[in-house]
């Protein structure tokens, strides 16, 4: 079995399990939400609403990028997942604004709170949020999808801790002012966590150089290979949330195609930057100054 087809029943089931389980603690919050009175466990239900929503998105996206390429679409949809992941970053944004929003009204119009039902539902939200975050650890290093998929999931179990502590508080001091207060934190966090997420995917969108590869050594390694004279129109950027590809003109000061320095190129272009698509222009450098190596060598002592 391949990795991509592995990776596509893990985290397949990883989404699918995730959204039921959502859903279901979902439907939960609500109803004892409206019959506790409480704003944080509403406001924690409509942002889990966004994540389940955010789920599908990214799952609906992550089996658009396995199709393949057609006469129109060239690459195949392999950019869904990187707006997926945007519209992800986007959707957080909303909800934190209403849920900001609502907090703010009931800070000016406090309303009584039943604690004791905050603690048991907030409990269920840890082991939910929880659960499901684990399903996603193993991939968020390698798929902003799978990643942002982790980070909300986490963030939810973070904050489901942090109503448990609220409920705790107001059922001992009766100080229900903290429900609100609880979920103007929730904003805050979500703010937080949604932050890396916005900016990452608004990179790809704009095709700019994905973390983690410096676009300065891609062409110091260029430049430093035999035979190599100048680099010029270099673009490193972003197929998906998963795959990078690379385009480069590589002035040459002999005029042979060498098919053993175009394998070199892309073999060490993978193994060095994890650069998987890459597509080299040979040109060759017949102007009267163009260096030769033992004097671009000389050059650099």
């Amino acid at each position: 079995m391949s990795h991509s087809h592995q990776h596509q029943i893990e985290f397949g089931r990883a989404f699918a399990i995730g959204v039921v389980l959502n859903t279901g603690f979902i439907i939960a919050e609500v109803v004892f939400g409206l019959f506790s009175h409480s704003l944080t466990l509403l406001a924690d239900a409509g942002h889990n609403l966004g994540d389940v929503m955010g789920l599908l998105i990214a799952w609906a996206a992550a089996n658009l990028e396995r199709r393949d390429a057609t006469e129109r679409y060239t690459y195949g949809l392999r950019r869904t997942s990187v707006l997926a992941a945007l519209f992800n970053a986007i959707l957080l944004l909303v909800s934190v604004g209403a849920i900001g929003a609502e907090a703010m009204r009931r800070i000016l119009e406090p309303a009584p709170v039943a604690g004791l039902t905050m603690i048991w539902v907030a409990a269920v939200g840890v082991l939910v949020n929880g659960v499901t975050a684990w399903m996603f650890a193993s991939g968020r290093k390698r798929d902003l999808n799978i990643r942002g998929a982790f980070v909300h999931m986490a963030a939810d179990a973070a904050v489901s801790v942090g109503v448990v502590v609220a409920g705790f508080v107001i059922l001992a001091t009766g100080w229900s002012l903290l429900d609100p207060i609880s979920s103007l934190v929730i904003v805050v966090i979500i703010l937080v966590t949604t932050w890396g997420l916005l900016r990452d995917s608004t990179n790809l969108v704009l095709d700019a150089v994905p973390r983690g590869i410096d676009p300065g050594a891609v062409k110091s390694f260029l430049e430093a290979l035999p035979g190599v004279a100048a680099i010029h129109h270099l673009h490193v950027w972003g197929l998906s949330t998963t795959e990078t590809a690379c385009t480069a003109h590589v002035v040459k000061r002999e005029p042979q195609l060498d098919d053993q320095l175009l394998k070199q190129i892309a073999h060490e272009l993978h193994d060095r930057f994890g650069i998987e698509h890459t597509t080299i222009q040979f040109e060759c450098c017949d102007a009267p100054d163009c260096p030769t190596e033992h004097e671009e060598h000389a050059a650099t002592q």
